[in-house]
């Protein structure tokens, strides 16, 4: 297919994946011409994760591209790839800062103690203990320490989700495919999990502390489903591009990173 058709097929603007290709994110298709080039399924299946990840997931390109590279190198076995993309995704130091306050060490190990007592395989350098650690450290800050059962609490429904996730890999299929349904899965089911957390949230709040506004919005109380509300225009057209911040030339997502 041509570029014209690889964005229809794929939803990304032909600027954006002209962009993907410049910086390596996507591979050059076959040359026809001196400036035309033919694509295949591959690319396709490329640039609907890529649009996945910053789209929906908020991985800044820069980790997207290091986990592209990790999917790409034949010589990383399926357990450095996914680690390698991980680490990648949770960012290379997400809590330098906290490190050095008071009272870190002692939340650090506490984390490190958790995971010890559950027998998880992790490495000693896994940025998500860090990042663990300033979970709790600023919790505790804010006088909300969290207490152990519920912890453990967590760790258990994260040990079983993260068994499912696993189980949902294709063992058989290609490497790079392989690896890539697995970085997938894992960005998209975070996001789904944290938005079902929110929404049952809003759900135990209701039964908590009242009824809600009937169809009602709890932030400005417009109906929902209603015409000309927060998800629409006054003509209809939807308030964002469909596009997404792909359809910026230069790649970059609308909105930060959650970390």
């Amino acid at each position: 297919m041509r570029i014209s058709e690889l964005s229809r097929s794929s939803g990304v603007p032909v600027a954006t994946i002209k962009y993907y290709l410049r910086e390596g994110l996507l591979p050059k298709g076959e040359a026809t011409a001196a400036t035309q080039a033919r694509y295949d399924a591959t690319h396709l299946r490329r640039l609907r994760l890529i649009r996945a990840l910053v789209e929906v997931g908020e991985v800044p390109l820069a980790a997207i591209h290091r986990v592209l590279k990790a999917v790409d190198d034949p010589d990383l076995e399926p357990h450095e790839m996914l680690g390698v993309a991980h680490y990648a995704i949770s960012g290379s130091d997400p809590a330098a800062r906290e490190r050095t306050e008071p009272g870190y060490a002692e939340v650090r190990a506490r984390a490190d103690a958790l995971l010890r007592d559950l027998g998880w395989r992790v490495e000693p350098g896994a940025p998500d203990r860090d990042e663990l650690a300033a979970v709790l450290l600023r919790l505790r800050d804010l006088g909300l320490p969290m207490p152990p059962g519920v912890l453990a609490y967590l760790a258990g429904v994260a040990q079983d989700l993260a068994t499912h996730e696993v189980r949902w890999i294709d063992d058989d299929a290609p490497r790079e495919i392989l690896v890539e349904q697995a970085v997938a899965r894992t960005v998209l089911f975070e996001r789904a999990l944290l938005a079902l957390n929110r929404l049952a949230l809003e759900d135990a709040s209701a039964r908590h502390f009242g009824t809600a506004r009937a169809h009602g919005s709890p932030r400005d109380g417009t109906a929902s489903g209603s015409e000309g509300g927060a998800t629409g225009n006054d003509d209809g057209s939807a308030a964002e591009r469909a596009d997404g911040s792909s359809g910026n030339a230069d790649g970059s997502a609308t909105g930060g990173r959650r970390r």
